[in-house]
């Protein structure tokens, strides 16, 4: 997983309150588990004026011209500006994964759904949850500038701009922590090889007959 320390970049701001994950990634195309290759997909049907299906070439697809992520700059966002309850809905990792896949490090918002909150987590994605006036303020300036930047400072927990005081935001320790190392569920496990090694090497002397071929 992608470790995650300071990252700056623009704001795509997507001002809709409860983002669902059908939204996010619709169901036809939840049949791959390789966590990559979703990002032509995300937000499918706001993106694209027709319908769309697994293993099609979505770059032939006639695409909406006022959706958000289909204009320049924000089709280079690499932070996402959410209303709240972003995330919504039904459980599905593939939510994330689309999103990471386009190229999104955060989304920022003042509420999530906790499934898809924890997922997020687990994916190297960074939700940020930030007061409803705070996000009102960067809202307003997008608005001004649409190719705005923001700056996410984690091991500082803050968030930054040119033009405004940082907003702090609140993360758990062990979640920030797995974030700034770039462990996922494996990596934590991996990180402990050498115990799990000794355990199994001991366990082996112990009860030699536990590990005999049947």
């Amino acid at each position: 997983m992608q470790a995650f320390t300071t990252h700056t970049g623009i704001v795509a701001p997507l001002d809709r309150p409860n983002v669902d994950t059908d939204a996010i990634i619709p169901k036809q195309y939840l049949k791959s588990i390789k966590r990559t290759g979703f990002g032509p997909t995300l937000f499918d049907d706001w993106r694209y004026l027709e319908p769309g299906e697994p293993g099609q070439d979505h770059s032939q697809r006639k695409m909406n011209p006022d959706f958000v992520l289909n204009q320049a700059p924000y089709d280079k966002a690499t932070i996402l500006l959410g209303r709240e309850n972003f995330g919504c809905g039904s459980s599905r990792e593939h939510a994330v994964w689309a999103l990471t896949d386009f190229g999104f490090r955060a989304v920022i918002a003042p509420s999530f759904a906790d499934i898809f909150f924890n997922n997020s987590f687990k994916n190297g994605l960074l939700p940020i949850v930030i007061k409803e006036e705070n996000i009102d303020i960067l809202f307003g300036k997008i608005a001004e500038n649409p190719a705005y930047e923001l700056t996410i400072d984690l091991e500082n927990q803050q968030i930054s701009g040119d033009d405004f005081a940082a907003i702090g935001f609140d993360i758990d320790p062990f979640r920030k922590h797995c974030l700034l190392e770039g462990l996922d569920d494996i990596g934590l496990t991996l990180a402990h090889a050498e115990q799990i090694k000794a355990y199994e090497t001991t366990r082996r002397e112990q009860a030699p007959w536990l590990f005999q071929a049947g």
